[in-house]
């Protein structure tokens, strides 16, 4: 049994453990708040300056011009279309597109319009997604003094908001059905006009630039076949059906070429790292929070 008098005794002592234990917390913590974040902050700045720069690379003598690259679509597997793209920016300038008809030696040949462009969305709003983060970390610039714990989580929540929402953008193409796919302006955009059985897609996925090429075939009106619309997806299957302008229309055929965007992968490397910083700064504030609660974090 514990002596009362010996416990009673020992409550000053254990209690000015506990303000001195606090005192040293509550000190490393302001420390955390005044220089530690704001070093967070900057780390946080350079990389996603380099990962906004990577969206915008100027030509080599050209600084007011974006850089043109040019990518070479194709498979050592198939050869049933090739192409080559022009990528400046979120832009693409130029396609040059052979398709090898199946059942057939023919080969198709299309490419841009001479006045046509085709933006690519995915990259223009992972960008905008990037640069919103930067402007959240430009509006609490080395001067400002942080309060509470809660006010960084606070800001590190919207500005890995921001960088998630990028990210996805790259690595969660567009959902289309078959009909939106054939409506597309992509398919007005070609010299010489596609053909009415075939169509085509360009996206974003990960860090790859892909082409996609659908074959179709009518389906007869009097067709016995069990007829089901295909819903909407990346990239639909052999068999999809769709029905547009009173026709309907089976996917015979489907190729997917891609290529590697070297600068797309960087700026993904960017955002992993961007969004580690904010969580270890995060994690590093919980720290200080679970030793007191009465102090708003």
């Amino acid at each position: 049994m514990l002596n009362p008098q010996r416990s009673l005794s020992e409550l000053p002592k254990m209690s000015a453990a506990n303000q001195v234990e606090r005192a040293v917390l509550e000190e490393e913590f302001n420390w955390l708040l005044k220089e530690e974040v704001h070093a967070v902050l900057k780390q946080l700045q350079d990389v996603l300056k380099e990962a906004s720069r990577r969206f915008s690379m100027p030509s080599p003598g050209l600084e007011s011009q974006l850089k043109q690259e040019n990518f070479i679509l194709g498979s050592s597997t198939m050869d049933q279309v090739k192409g080559v793209l022009t990528l400046q920016g979120e832009v693409l300038t130029q396609a040059d597109i052979n398709l090898k008809v199946a059942k057939s030696s023919q080969v198709l040949h299309f490419q841009f319009r001479e006045d046509k462009q085709w933006k690519l969305q995915q990259i223009q709003d992972a960008r905008n997604h990037v640069n919103q983060a930067l402007l959240l970390l430009s509006s609490r610039d080395s001067s400002y003094h942080f309060k509470t714990g809660a006010e960084v989580n606070k800001l590190m929540d919207a500005v890995m908001l921001q960088l998630t929402r990028a990210r996805n953008r790259l690595t969660t193409p567009a959902s289309l059905t078959l009909p939106e796919l054939a409506t597309s302006g992509l398919m007005k955009m070609f010299s010489p006009p596609m053909p009415g059985d075939v169509m085509v897609n360009f996206y974003i996925n990960l860090s790859k630039l892909c082409l996609t090429v659908y074959q179709l075939h009518v389906l007869p009106p009097n067709t016995t076949k069990n007829f089901k619309p295909a819903g909407s997806s990346v990239l639909h299957n052999p068999g999809a059906m769709f029905e547009l302008n009173n026709n309907r229309f089976e996917v015979s055929h489907v190729h997917k070429v891609e290529c590697v965007v070297p600068w797309l992968n960087d700026t993904l490397v960017f955002f992993t790292i961007s969004l580690q910083l904010c969580q270890q700064l995060k994690d590093k504030i919980s720290v200080f929070s679970s030793f007191w609660n009465y102090r708003p974090f």
